[in-house]
């Protein structure tokens, strides 16, 4: 191999190094992660759906809904699904999730939900002895490995010791958090509130 042909191919590498970092910049720029805490609800409906190829089939899909009763999750998922369905809607099951907080992903291709389990390490003060408590966690990401790197980004900015012992892909298609109504915007008054009571 002459020297110009091995300069070429070493260019050409680094050049192809460098476009792969300045991607994976560019995706951890654009990615913002956000953890949300409240009471979910995973529910199940049954529906009929149109298929890619045309034909009409039931579908049963798991969503997760931020509520703080059943009866309020039945009448969110209701709500949220009226407008993806044209026809009946059966809501099948509901039930309390086994988790508190949810890590939440701005990137488009996060299409997944993963159930984390972490354990937290702490020390028992009087014994000096380690004790290991665990907690569930759903984080949305593409891959596994991504929701591992999400895990590890939300929570490295904790002073919590802690290890992932379970990690894996669930079938819920969405979450849908809990939006207040839409309240009655009043018109901007600029004046002060003594002058207003004259």
């Amino acid at each position: 191999m002459s020297l110009f042909a091995f300069f070429f191919i070493t260019l050409h590498l680094i050049s192809r190094i460098v476009i792969r970092l300045y991607e994976l910049i560019k995706i951890s720029k654009k990615k913002n992660m956000r953890s949300r805490t409240s009471t979910w609800f995973e529910t199940k409906v049954k529906y009929q759906k149109t298929m890619e190829d045309g034909s009409e089939k039931v579908v049963s899909e798991a969503y997760v809904v931020d509520a703080l009763s059943f009866t309020e999750a039945e009448s969110a998922i209701i709500d949220e699904m009226s407008v993806y369905v044209s026809g009946e809607l059966k809501v099948s099951g509901i039930g309390k999730a086994g988790y508190g907080e949810i890590f939440f992903s701005d990137v488009d291709d996060d299409d997944k939900w993963y159930k984390a389990k972490l354990q937290f390490i702490t020390i028992d003060e009087k014994s000096e002895k380690e004790k290991r408590s665990n907690v569930t966690y759903l984080v949305q990401a593409k891959s596994l490995a991504r929701a591992l790197r999400y895990i590890d980004e939300v929570m490295g900015k904790t002073m919590i010791d802690y290890d992932v012992v379970g990690l894996n892909e669930t079938k819920l298609m969405d979450v849908f958090e809990h939006h207040a109504p839409n309240e009655k915007k009043e018109e901007k008054n600029d004046v002060p509130e003594y002058e207003e009571q004259k």
